[in-house]
C-alpha cells in the first residue's frame, strides 16, 4: 500500500483518538466555573487580535479580501462574541428559576444550563474566521469540547485558524483537523453530541442526515435566496448605498446577502441610476478598474467562478440583459459586479442561491404578488424592505416568513449580538450569537425539587376521595 493511500487510514485513526481523548475532558468540564471558562474565551479573543496582520495576509492570498473586510466580518464579530460571552457568562449559567404549576405546589423547579459534551464544528470558506471561532466562543461559554473542521477551500485561512486554536487550546479540550471532504465525512460518522455546521443547504441535508445516526443535535447555518424589497416610498439614496454594499462585500459570497431585488415600477429608474453611482464610485467604472479594485474581492476559487459565470450566461441567454458590468476574468476568479433586468423565471438564477456579485432586479406594482412570489420559494436566512410606509413593512413581516429581517437595512441582524441568528426550514435549524449561541451549545435540563406536595399526598392514601376527584375534574380546565 503506497504512502499516499495510508494518510487517510492514519488521519481518521488519528481523529478517533482526539475524539475519545476529548471524552474524560468533557465529563470534567460539566463543573467547570464561568471563570474558567472566561479564562479560554479571553486567550482565544487575545490570539485572534495578535494576529491581525496575518489575518490580513492570508484572506488576501485565499482570495483577494480587503483588509477592512477583515476587520468588519471576520476579527470584530469574534471579539464581539467573545467579549458578550465574557461579561454576561455568569448570569447565563445561573439556574433559571420557574414558578410552580397549580399541580406542583410545593416544589421548587429550576432550568439548569448543562454542556452538551463533545461538540463538531464545520466551518465554511467565505467568512472562516467568524464562521468557525465565532461559533468556538459560544462551544466554550458552555462548557464543551470541540473539534474544528475548517475550509479547505481557503487554504491560508485555515492553516491560520489552526495555528491559533493550537497556540490556545490543548487537544482534549479544541483541536482540529483539515482536509477535503473525506476528513468531514469521518468526522461527522463519529457520534458527536452536538454538530455546529454552516454551510449550503445542500450539505446540511447531508449533515443532518450523519446527525441523525447518532441522534446527535444540530445547528444548521444554511443559505437560500433572500429577498429585498424596495417600495415606492423608500429612501432611494439609502436603499442603493446599503443594497450595493450588502451584496457585493465579498464579492456577494454571503449567505445573507441580498438575491434578487423587487422595485417598486414608479422607482425602479431612479433606484437603478443610484446603483450605478455607488458601484462605480466604490469599485470603478471598467472591467480592469474593478479587477484591481483594493475594495472588493474576488471569487474563492476556479469552481465557484465558473459556476457563477454559468448562472450569468445562461440568464442572459433567456433575455437578461446587464445593466451594469457582465464582463469576467475566470484565470483572475474575478466577477464584475452585475445587475440584471428582465431576468426569466426560466433562468437558474432565479432557483438557485447566486452567492456571488449578481443581482436581478425585478418591477413591481402590487406588494400582494411579491409576497406570494417569495411565499412560494424556500423560506430564505434573511429579508429586507426599505419602505416609509409602516403598513407595507407590516404586511411583508407579517405575511412572510425568514431567518432573520431588516427594515431599512442589510445585514445588521446578523452583527446584532442581542437577536438569535439562524434560519428557518431550508435555510437552517436553531440559532446563534450571544446567550442563543450559548443555548444552542447547551443542554437546558428541568429539575424538580420537593419539599411539599399536595398531589403526591392526595396519592399516597392509595385513594383519592370522591370529593376531591370532582374538585379536580372541575378544575382540570384552569391546571
Amino acid at each position: 500500500m503506497s504512502i499516499v493511500a495510508l494518510k487517510p487510514i492514519v488521519e481518521k485513526s488519528r481523529m478517533q483518538e482526539v475524539f475519545e481523548l476529548q471524552a474524560a475532558t468533557a465529563l470534567r468540564l460539566r463543573s467547570s466555573s464561568a471563570d474558567e471558562r472566561i479564562a479560554k474565551i479571553r486567550k482565544l479573543r487575545d490570539a485572534v487580535i495578535a494576529h491581525t496582520e496575518d489575518w490580513y495576509r492570508a484572506a488576501y492570498a485565499d482570495f483577494k479580501k480587503p483588509a477592512g473586510e477583515v476587520d468588519l466580518a471576520e476579527i470584530l464579530p469574534v471579539c464581539v462574541e467573545a467579549n458578550d460571552a465574557m461579561r454576561n457568562l455568569k448570569k447565563w449559567m445561573k439556574p433559571l428559576r420557574v414558578w410552580p404549576t397549580m399541580l406542583t405546589l410545593g416544589m421548587r423547579s429550576h432550568v439548569q444550563y448543562s454542556p452538551r459534551g463533545r461538540c463538531l464544528i464545520i466551518g465554511p470558506f467565505n467568512y472562516p474566521v467568524n464562521l468557525t471561532l465565532g461559533p468556538l466562543v459560544s462551544a466554550i461559554a458552555a462548557g464543551n469540547t470541540a473539534i474544528l473542521k475548517p475550509s479547505e477551500l481557503t487554504p491560508n485561512l485555515s492553516g491560520l485558524i489552526c495555528k491559533v486554536v493550537r497556540e490556545v487550546f490543548t487537544e482534549d479540550e479544541v483541536a482540529i483537523f483539515e482536509g477535503e471532504a473525506d476528513v468531514s465525512q469521518a468526522l461527522l460518522d463519529m457520534p458527536f453530541d452536538h454538530i455546529f455546521f454552516t454551510g449550503s443547504p445542500m450539505i446540511g441535508k447531508y449533515v443532518m442526515g450523519a446527525a441523525a445516526k447518532h441522534l446527535s443535535s444540530v445547528t444548521l447555518e444554511l443559505g437560500g435566496k433572500s429577498p429585498t424589497i424596495v417600495d415606492e416610498s423608500a429612501n432611494l439614496k439609502l436603499a442603493a448605498t446599503n443594497v450595493m454594499w450588502a451584496k457585493f462585500a465579498n464579492s456577494g459570497q454571503t449567505c445573507i446577502a441580498p438575491d434578487y431585488v423587487y422595485v417598486h415600477e414608479s422607482v425602479k429608474d431612479a433606484w437603478i441610476a443610484s446603483c450605478r453611482e455607488q458601484i462605480q464610485k466604490a469599485y470603478g467604472t471598467t472591467l480592469a478598474e474593478q479587477q484591481a479594485s483594493p475594495h472588493l474581492a474576488h471569487i474563492v476559487n476556479a469552481r465557484h467562478t465558473i459556476r457563477i459565470k454559468a448562472l450569468l450566461d445562461d440568464a442572459t441567454a433567456n433575455g437578461a440583459r446587464a445593466l451594469t458590468g457582465g464582463g469576467s476574468n475566470e484565470a483572475e476568479c474575478f466577477i464584475q459586479p452585475t445587475l440584471l433586468d428582465g431576468v426569466s423565471d426560466k433562468s437558474r438564477i432565479m432557483d438557485d442561491e447566486i452567492f456571488g456579485p449578481l443581482l436581478p432586479i425585478i418591477g413591481y406594482r402590487d406588494i400582494g404578488e411579491v409576497i406570494a412570489n417569495i411565499n412560494a420559494g424556500q423560506k430564505p436566512l434573511a429579508l429586507y424592505i426599505y419602505s416609509r410606509n409602516n403598513a407595507n413593512i407590516d404586511r411583508v413581516l407579517t405575511n412572510t416568513v425568514s431567518g432573520g429581517a431588516c427594515v431599512n437595512h442589510a445585514l445588521m441582524q446578523f452583527l446584532h449580538g442581542n437577536l438569535p441568528f439562524g434560519g428557518i426550514n431550508n435555510s437552517g435549524i436553531g440559532n446563534a450569537h450571544g446567550h442563543y449561541g450559548f443555548k444552542a451549545f447547551s443542554h437546558e435540563r428541568g429539575v424538580v425539587r420537593t419539599q411539599f406536595s399536595f398531589v403526591a399526598t392526595l396519592f399516597a392514601a392509595g385513594e383519592i376521595p370522591l370529593l376531591i376527584r370532582k374538585a379536580l375534574k372541575s378544575a382540570f380546565k384552569f391546571l
